[in-house]
């Protein structure tokens, strides 16, 4: 079975659009797919840095590969931060694989951890929780997210990429659908060149699978040890649900996912919140007090 845009030999077929593609094509393919997403949605401009979130997975790295590629025919500069959660036997191989493929790129490379900016480490925050209702994902979440913004402000960066894919994106709107949370759908459109510090994820329009291929057929290592915590929460089984849908319907996916754009940019207007800065961080919030700080304040409340 040959390539259908080469003479070589097919390694990968989609089943949604019926191409067959040899892996120099698949790779191809990829890269020209996420120059396109970023160029369409306007996430990286003239001379920016951009702050790569990597966290040993195969998507982050993947995202570092190729985004490492385009600054060579792009005039935009590049950095890798990872946020170190501080969850033991997990965490320290992940960041022995980033610092060695950054090693490798020539790309330079910096860790954050929970501990040296909230005084708790991910287990810590865990055993302070007043209820296992509060996953571990939603507390993690909540402190990533400003982990991230916090490291992005130290190196300098205009925009921050992550490893986020399309099957990603198609589980956080399930998730938030079933939660009733609307104001979290309207922040889904990947166009969010009007605020001030980016968040961009180049890969929201990649299938998750093409990613792990890209990743195998291209010798990008990564950690293959999922999170400790990852079967807590809902996700997993909207995961499984979503790849049976699949199975069955090819292309479903990118058909809920060009719903979902347009469900997030009627929604966005609707539901905008007047911002105001936290009084206890100095971050932009909806309230007086932003939900990482009322967060961290009743974790340390039981604490004592």
């Amino acid at each position: 079975m040959k390539c259908d845009r080469c003479e070589n030999q097919a390694a990968y077929t989609r089943k949604y659009s019926g191409e067959k593609l040899c892996s120099r094509c698949f790779s191809s393919s990829i890269v020209r797919k996420t120059a396109k997403t970023i160029s369409k949605h306007n996430m990286i401009q003239n001379n920016e840095l951009v702050a790569v979130a990597v966290s040993g997975g195969k998507d982050s790295l993947a995202l570092l590969d190729i985004i490492n590629q385009m600054t060579k025919t792009h005039n935009f500069r590049i950095k890798a931060i990872t946020i170190d959660e501080g969850i033991p036997g997990y965490r320290n191989e992940a960041l022995e694989i980033v610092q060695e493929y950054c090693a490798k790129l020539n790309v330079e490379h910096k860790v954050f951890s929970y501990k040296e900016l909230f005084d708790l480490t991910l287990e810590e925050a865990l055993d302070l929780r007043e209820s296992e209702k509060t996953s571990s994902c939603s507390i993690c979440g909540t402190l990533r997210r400003r982990a991230i913004d916090h490291a992005a402000k130290d190196i300098g960066a205009d925009v921050i990429a992550t490893g986020h894919n399309l099957d990603d994106t198609l589980q956080t709107f399930v998730i938030n659908m079933l939660s009733g949370d609307t104001t979290k759908i309207g922040w889904m459109d990947p166009d969010n060149s009007s605020n001030t510090l980016r968040k961009i994820k180049p890969f929201c329009e990649i299938y998750e699978s093409e990613i792990v291929f890209y990743a195998f057929t291209n010798d990008i290592p990564f950690q293959t040890e999922p999170c400790p915590h990852m079967n807590e929460g809902i996700r997993t089984e909207i995961r499984e649900f979503l790849n049976s849908l699949e199975g069955k319907h090819s292309g479903i996916k990118n058909n809920l996912y060009q719903s979902i754009i347009k469900v997030s940019q009627s929604v966005k207007d609707s539901n905008s919140k007047q911002k105001t800065i936290c009084i206890k961080c100095g971050n932009e919030c909806t309230g007086k007090i932003c939900s990482v700080c009322n967060m961290v304040l009743k974790l340390k409340e039981n604490q004592t």
